[in-house]
This record gives structure tokens, C-alpha cells and sequence, in this order.
């Protein structure tokens, strides 16, 4: 009795450890989050500032929208390296529609973002339908995009003169800016798909095992479509964002966004492989190279290093992502 008491008392002390350990794994990010704060106070005095926060905030909303459409993608397996260009082509359809054919704002706004969920619709079709590897398919049509882009725009930047425009990133509602709420809504949005809606579980079980969910009779090619025009609407979103910073719309806009957002992703835990990863954590994935940018600004660093620290930890964040793979299995 003795020992049937002692085993059993293992067993439950065994599952408590193997549960604190998944928990560890699933929130490590955040857990990292939390110690680079507690450092970056030291590392600047200014860190902590009100302004200081907001800015950091603000500056990564953007690239908050755009990983929260990568995640999508990415969930299902593949991933999608248009995403920079289809930014930069949404600002100039916008910027032309308003300035050169006077279209309302509303009208702007909806072809611009139609010109990036159309541009992510080809990058569907030509992963899901024509079977071509995704990152073939939207390296060609980050090429592409990136040429309309050139074309509608004359190559040059187009300025922007809206009042909404202009002020949307100053905006701000109960003290919060516009850009944030933006952000924070979009991800709202793109967590209530992935966990509440059968969208979202095809979606998990595809990047999971896609074949299974082939022979259980689901369209796979509709959802992993789907997963393209979502993150082609993230870019059209996050194109006006941009260009309510900067006042214009330019074909260079979004260069390297790709590899940002890649980078939020992985580092939140996502699997490159598909059918793993959380929505909150790829937003501390974002604040996390918002913050890591924040202080290498604070201390003078030339951006040209920063991009080699963000390279390494992309490289840091997939060998972290292998290992938890190989652990599993």
C-alpha cells in the first residue's frame, strides 16, 4: 500500500513537472520578453518613459498586423516573402487614387488594400493549385509586386495630401494611438479565427498534417488560399499605417518587412513547419525586436549592426525552435 501511495504520488508529481515544463516551453518568449525590460531599464533611463513606450508601440504596429497575416501563412507550412512589396504597392495604388484620379478616401483605401488580398490570392493559387513551393511562389511575386509597385508609381514616391491620412498615426482614442488600436484589433481578429472559427482549426490541422485533412475531404487549396489573402489584407492595413508616418506613398516602402515579420513569428514559437503557434506570442515577438531596436537607438548604435543582431536572432530563434523539435520527438 505503501508503495502503490509512493507511485502514485510520483505519477502526480511526474505530470505537475512535465506540465510546469510545457508551460515554461509555450511561454518562453514571454518569459524573455519580461527579462529584456527589466534590462533595458538599466541599459537607459529613458526607457521607461510614457512617451518613450508609446513610441515603441507605435513604431511596431505595422509589423505587428503583417506577422499576425505571416502567422497564418507560416501555420499552415509555407510563408510568404511578397509581403514588403505588397506594403509598398498598396501605398502607391492609395497614393494615385487620391492625388492623380482624385478617388475619395474610401474608395483609396479600399483599392489599395484590394490590390494587396488580389496579390495574395495569386500567391494561393500558385502554392496551392499550380503545387509550386511557396517560397518560389511569393519570391517571385515579392519580384513582381515590388515592379507594379515601380510602374503605377512612375518610381517615384507620391506625396499624400489627406487630412486622414496625415493624422491617423497622431490620432489617438482615451490616450491610446490609432496605430496601436490598429494593431491590437487586428490581432484580436486573427486570434478569434485561429481558435474560434472551423477556418482556423483547418488551418492548424493542414500545417499539422495535411494530408489527413486532404483524405477527410476538405478543400486543403481553399484554406491555404485563404491563409494568402489574409496576409495580403495584413499588408494593406499596415500599408496605411505606414503611409500615414511617412505622408506618402513610395515603392521602396516595406523593404525587409519580409524578414521582420518572419523573425516576430519564429521568435514567438511558431513552427516553421506549420500547425504551431499563438497570436500573443507572436505580438511579444514583435515588441521584442521593437524593443531590442529601441535600445540599440537609445545607445547610439548604427542601424547597419542592428540588422546583423536581428539576423542572429532569427538564427538563434530557429536552432531554439529545432531543438524543442527534436526534444519532442
Amino acid at each position: 500500500m505503501t508503495t502503490f501511495s509512493t507511485r502514485l504520488g510520483g505519477a502526480k508529481s511526474g505530470s505537475a513537472v512535465q506540465k510546469f515544463r510545457r508551460v515554461v516551453s509555450e511561454n518562453t518568449v514571454i518569459f524573455v520578453f519580461i527579462a529584456m525590460l527589466i534590462i533595458a531599464g538599466f541599459v537607459s533611463n529613458n526607457f521607461y518613459d510614457y512617451s518613450n513606450i508609446l513610441n515603441i508601440l507605435s513604431q511596431v504596429s505595422y509589423l505587428g498586423v503583417i506577422s499576425c497575416g505571416m502567422l497564418l501563412v507560416i501555420m499552415i507550412g509555407g510563408i510568404d516573402l511578397s509581403v514588403g512589396s505588397m506594403v509598398a504597392l498598396s501605398s502607391v495604388v492609395i497614393a494615385v487614387c487620391l492625388e492623380k484620379y482624385g478617388f475619395g478616401l474610401l474608395t483609396s483605401l479600399a483599392l489599395g488594400i484590394a490590390a494587396t488580398c488580389l496579390a495574395g490570392f495569386v500567391s494561393g493559387l500558385l502554392v496551392a493549385k499550380a503545387n509550386i513551393a511557396a517560397f518560389v511562389a511569393t519570391l517571385a511575386m515579392m519580384t513582381i509586386v515590388r515592379g507594379l509597385a515601380l510602374t503605377v508609381s512612375g518610381g517615384r514616391p507620391i506625396m499624400i495630401d489627406n487630412d486622414f491620412i496625415a493624422n491617423f498615426a497622431q490620432s489617438s482614442v482615451f490616450g491610446v494611438p490609432l496605430p496601436i488600436l490598429v494593431m491590437l484589433v487586428f490581432a484580436f481578429v486573427t486570434w478569434f479565427i485561429l481558435q474560434k472559427t472551423i477556418v482556423g482549426r483547418i488551418l492548424i490541422a493542414t500545417g499539422s498534417n495535411e494530408t489527413s485533412v486532404v483524405y477527410s475531404g476538405i478543400q486543403v487549396w481553399f484554406f491555404k488560399v485563404f491563409a494568402y489573402v489574409f496576409s495580403g489584407f495584413a499588408c494593406g492595413i499596415s500599408a496605411v499605417v505606414l503611409a500615414s508616418r511617412t505622408g506618402v506613398g513610395s515603392p521602396i516602402l516595406g523593404e525587409g518587412l519580409e524578414l521582420d515579420a518572419i523573425a516576430a513569428v519564429v521568435i514567438g514559437g511558431a513552427s516553421l513547419q506549420g500547425g504551431r503557434g499563438r497570436v500573443l506570442n507572436t505580438i511579444v515577438g514583435v515588441l521584442i525586436l521593437g524593443v531590442i531596436s529601441n535600445i540599440m537607438n537609445l545607445a547610439g548604435i548604427p542601424d547597419y549592426f542592428q540588422r546583423i543582431v536581428k539576423g542572429l536572432i532569427i538564427v538563434a530563434a530557429v536552432l531554439t525552435e529545432g531543438l524543442r523539435t527534436r526534444n519532442r520527438h
